[in-house]
């Protein structure tokens, strides 16, 4: 393959990804507008048409947003590979520095910094214009500027010695580096899930051992009959940043807790709350959070791979700008036109991570009532304004979570009724 074919193999597959993705987001908001005026039939009895109406405004804001945002994703990346912006950025650095190793890392970091401040305007616009705009954002903004200082210096802390480690092994292991790189990366990623709990998380929000009692009794009681063992029930001061609800298992091993966003805990009920815990519950249960990972380390070793292949040829490079080779280039150029050549994997990932809620669903249904899960689920979705007209095709690509509709349908099948 010649450096101008690849050019033309990437400019068309960035081509048909975003006007794939502007397509999809423009059926996405047909779809939300037809039946924005009514609220679904399944639903007549939970929803109101004002919660249901404030829905379909939020997620057509925020899909309209997203289409500006894939353009802008499209242009940047053009101007940092074909446009010469990488090799520029390359050249300045190799400039400062005498060590290649050190010209590697001062070239990514510098990439990764401007590609940072360039998105910094949407990210502003999303929390406090849209998100305020539907009476979600509860940050200030110097709430806002001290939570990105924050992830700044621990990715800093932690990303550059993973980084230097990266391009050390890419340029000292020979022709077998992605495996040795793929082990260090796996043993980072393990690495994070046992230290986010009690290290990471609690630099951006306070966690409080859960203080009601009645409901401390019932989710103890729910764990031994599932046989789940937790380090303990957090609140978390969710509230701080978003009206927004959830509850999540975080850690690994002996490290896991319970987190429940405060939000939630004042909207639910204690059988609605114990029945969204059940139902994270069986996540675990059905070893939804193992296979991912094994899944997640099995798709990085793959890319490794083929990483190792194509920074060996020299079509690689000059089909994205770039003209003076480098492992360290490759390692970048690699992992920013990634997404554009896997974006047609999606529906395969969003089907799998759908097919694990359903089984959640199912499992909290024979340990709960499956009303209380269903009714969780309503509120929720109110709380959140997450639309419960999604376009099917549009769905199927982005949504890791199934339709309401279908969600709520499943739970009250009668196989899954207690």
């Amino acid at each position: 393959m010649t450096a101008t074919q690849f050019s033309f193999i990437f400019i068309a597959a960035l081509a048909l990804t975003t006007l794939a993705k502007l397509w999809l987001a423009r059926r996405h908001l047909g779809h939300i507008a037809a039946h924005r005026a009514a609220v679904p039939e399944a639903f007549h009895e939970k929803v109101q048409l004002g919660d249901h109406q404030k829905a379909a405004d939020y997620t057509s804001a925020k899909t309209r947003f997203d289409m500006l945002g894939t353009l802008f994703d499209a242009a940047l990346l053009l101007a940092f590979t074909l446009g010469g912006g990488i090799q520029f950025i390359a050249g300045l650095c190799n400039g400062w520095f005498s060590s290649p190793l050190m010209q590697g890392m001062a070239t990514i970091v510098a990439v990764l910094v401007l590609y940072s401040l360039l998105e910094a305007p949407f990210n502003l616009y999303r929390t406090f214009v849209i998100e305020a705009r539907f009476g979600f954002n509860k940050m200030s903004f110097t709430l806002y500027l001290l939570d990105a200082l924050k992830g700044t210096l621990i990715g800093a802390i932690l990303g550059l010695p993973l980084l230097f480690g990266v391009l050390w092994l890419m340029e000292r292991m020979g022709e077998y580096w992605w495996l040795y790189v793929w082990l260090v990366w796996v043993t980072f990623n393990l690495l994070i899930l046992f230290i986010y709990p009690s290290f990471i998380a609690p630099l951006f929000n306070k966690f409080s051992p859960l203080q009601d009692d009645a409901m401390k009794t019932r989710i103890e009681s729910l764990l031994n009959r599932c046989g789940f063992t937790a380090q303990g029930l957090f609140v978390m001061d969710g509230s701080k940043r978003s009206s927004h609800g959830n509850a999540y298992f975080t850690g690994f091993g002996k490290t896991k807790r319970i987190v429940f966003f405060d939000t939630l805990l004042q909207r639910l009920s204690i059988n609605e709350v114990e029945a969204v815990l059940a139902h994270e519950l069986g996540h675990f249960k059905r070893r939804h959070v193992m296979k991912r990972i094994v899944a997640t380390f099995a798709l990085s070793l793959g890319f490794l791979w083929l990483l190792g292949l194509l920074m060996q040829t020299a079509w690689f490079y000059q089909g994205l700008g770039v003209s003076t080779p480098s492992t360290a280039l490759a390692l970048l150029l690699f992992f920013m036109i990634l997404p554009i050549f896997s974006f047609f994997l999606h529906p395969l990932l969003s089907a799998y991570s759908r097919k694990h809620e359903f089984e959640a669903d199912a499992y909290a249904a024979k340990q709960t009532d499956a009303a209380d899960l269903v009714n969780a689920l309503v509120k929720l979705y109110q709380d959140n304004a997450a639309t419960l007209t999604p376009d099917p095709l549009y769905s199927k690509f982005y949504d890791s979570h199934p339709p309401a509709m279908a969600r709520i349908a499943h739970l009250q099948a009668p196989h899954l009724q207690t």
